[in-house]
């Protein structure tokens, strides 16, 4: 593929006039002439460029397109209603679940779409994001990714594997775009919560890409989803011949992180400014190569940090929608249901949030540890386990504790509700249906008013439990919030109970866009935590008292616009940011508050089809 000088990001250019104050201009650089080195067929087969039948005349002429497109020119609103008309032929909502035929129907042809013509997918998507993000993401790209071998049809994103040692700085170069602002890399370890699912898990990456470009509006040339390919453990596929990938087991030890290594060091050195979202590794490796990397490489790991972020927001409000303020989050007793990566981290996460509330001492840190139960596969975990994993070491609880509650190793998550009386209950264990009647009959017990129930295990089938479920047990006094998507359940007597979805993209993207627009050295923790209290700062009061503790969807564009804000005021506090393109580190701190949310809208790719120039190479 040809490379262009091309950016459709629209820029942020300051200047300093006489009296020493920073004002804002704004150039749409759509609008600018964009150079292409191709036309004819060829154009119309770039999916960048193509503009299919809104081509204008005199590109008509400068193209060599005349004559292979209808003579009719269509408005991009034209092109998309008939667009559209195709897809809601498919009137299913993938709320229902990924194992609905008709939602991966849907995702066919909006894949279609995006092979063909990318500015018109993102538009498509942006003004319907909240209907098609369970589409594009979870919790059909579950389904998607189980089935990619057999989906696949023409290539999107880069594979490196276990065959490719010693070759990937040269292969990086295979990648035609001269700059790459944001890669979403997964292994396919742990795919949502699905399991190993190998080489297919590159539709993971795909769906998170898609919600950069449609959320934070970073620009779809500028970003590339990865699949590292060390192998798999799945039988199934190990024997499918259909299957994609290597068919042999994963590779382990100091192999694994080799082939992680080599990948690291060929895409910084590349991209020295790139960002690398790492997402779906299996537990053991998500927080070893987290810690491996995120002090010398712009990079996080979402499953970890993300869904902390998200899950923190929502905490936060839960307290404050059971009537009490923000700073008695410290008081909450939460039991948590799942010892994996996501769940570790949402542990450490809270744990630093109380303890920061509690005067961030030793005795701080000390005391909001005492606030989680942590049930996995074995019951509750305790000191008296033998062989503790060492990221859960530190929530297990004593024998003085587990006395106090009459509780003893292995407790059952039933037992442990029943005992503990928690304020919530967090669902991290991908098993779907864990919340069971018993569990949820125990919560009644609860001394909140208002408990909270968060199962938000992806996708739907994993979820720990539904919100019928819940709300039928528990009735109308109860916080609700899963991690894939529900509808709303009617409680009659013109009731509503509201069902919450606390869904990573709230953060992600505006995490990944505030760095980047900040120029940030590395992702911090405060980063990271200003983005989490960001989210929760963004509802109103009378949403929390009718149990709403998270936006709609729909505004995710402009909860990405706070959120990155955020990320950059808190960069520029910890003297770790250094500037973007015509902003530079000392410029960013001169910004004020309404200046770096100008800064931060101006710099959002909208899509909108450029004028295209060719010119011979």
């Amino acid at each position: 593929m040809a490379i262009v000088s091309h950016v459709l990001a629209r820029r942020l250019i300051p200047r300093l006039p006489a009296a020493g104050r920073w004002r804002f201009f704004t150039t749409t650089e759509g609008s600018r002439p964009s150079i292409v080195h191709k036309r004819s067929l060829d154009i119309l087969h770039d999916p960048w460029f193509n503009k299919g039948t809104a081509f204008s005349v005199t590109e008509r002429d400068r193209l060599d397109l005349r004559g292979l497109l209808p003579p009719n020119i269509m408005t991009p609103q034209q092109q998309i209603n008939r667009f559209m008309v195709d897809l809601k032929r498919f009137q299913v909502n993938a709320r229902d679940g990924p194992s609905d035929t008709n939602s991966l129907a849907k995702w066919r042809i909006l894949n279609r779409l995006h092979d063909r013509n990318e500015t018109m997918y993102y538009k498509v998507l942006i003004n319907n994001i909240e209907e098609y993000a369970p589409i594009v993401y979870t919790p059909t790209v579950g389904l998607v990714c189980q089935n990619y071998s057999g989906l696949f049809r023409r290539p999107r994103g880069m594979y490196f594997s276990a065959a490719d040692r010693g070759e990937m700085m040269s292969m990086v170069y295979n990648w035609p775009a001269e700059q790459v602002d944001m890669i979403v890399v997964t292994d396919g370890s742990r795919i949502l919560g699905l399991g190993d699912l190998g080489v297919q898990g590159i539709g993971i990456a795909i769906g998170k890409l898609d919600l950069y470009v449609a959320a934070a509006g970073i620009n779809p040339q500028r970003v590339l989803p990865v699949m590292i390919d060390v192998g798999t453990n799945n039988e199934k596929l190990l024997e499918d011949p259909l299957y994609l990938g290597l068919q042999q087991n994963r590779l382990e030890g100091e192999d694994y992180i080799a082939v992680i290594d080599e990948f690291m060091e060929a895409v910084f050195t590349r991209w020295p400014n790139v960002i690398v979202q790492f997402e779906d590794f299996q537990s053991k490796w998500a927080f070893k190569l987290l810690q491996r990397y995120r002090n010398t490489y712009r990079m996080f790991n979402d499953d970890v940090q993300g869904t902390a972020g998200v899950a923190i927001a929502g905490l936060l409000g839960a307290v404050r929608a059971q009537g009490r303020p923000m700073i008695d989050f410290p008081k909450q007793k939460i039991v948590v249901a799942g010892a994996g990566s996501a769940g570790i981290g949402v542990l450490n996460a809270a744990r630093k949030t109380m303890a920061r509330m509690l005067g961030n001492t030793e005795s701080a840190f000390e005391s909001a540890g005492r606030q989680f139960w942590v049930v996995d596969a074995l019951g509750l975990v305790t000191e008296e386990r033998l062989d503790v994993d060492p990221d859960a070491l530190p929530f297990a609880r004593k024998s003085k504790e587990m006395d106090r509650h009459g509780l003893s190793e292995g407790a059952s998550l039933a037992e442990v509700v029943k005992k503990v009386k928690p304020d919530v209950l967090l669902g991290l264990s991908a098993v779907g249906g864990l919340f069971s009647k018993e569990v949820l009959e125990a919560l009644k017990d609860s001394t909140s008013t208002r408990p909270a129930i968060f199962p938000m295990s992806n996708p739907t089938k994993n979820a720990e439990c539904t919100p019928e479920e819940a709300f039928s047990i528990l009735g109308e006094h109860i916080i609700f919030a899963s991690g894939s998507p529900f509808n709303n359940v009617d409680l009659g007597n013109g009731k509503i109970g509201h069902c919450n979805q606390g869904n990573n993209m709230y953060l992600f993207p505006g995490i990944g866009l505030g760095t980047l627009l900040s120029g940030a050295r590395v992702i911090s923790d405060g980063m990271l935590q200003a983005a989490a209290e960001c989210l929760a700062a963004y509802m109103k009061e009378e949403d929390f008292l009718n149990g709403v503790i998270y936006p709609r969807i729909s505004r995710i564009r402009d909860i990405t616009h706070e959120v990155a804000a955020s990320v950059i005021k808190e960069a520029v506090a910890e003297d770790l940011a250094e500037g973007y393109r015509g902003m530079d580190s000392r410029e960013l701190q001169r910004l004020d508050k309404v200046e770096i949310s100008a800064y931060v809208e101006n710099n959002m790719w909208d899509p909108k089809y450029p004028t295209l120039v060719f010119k011979s190479d």
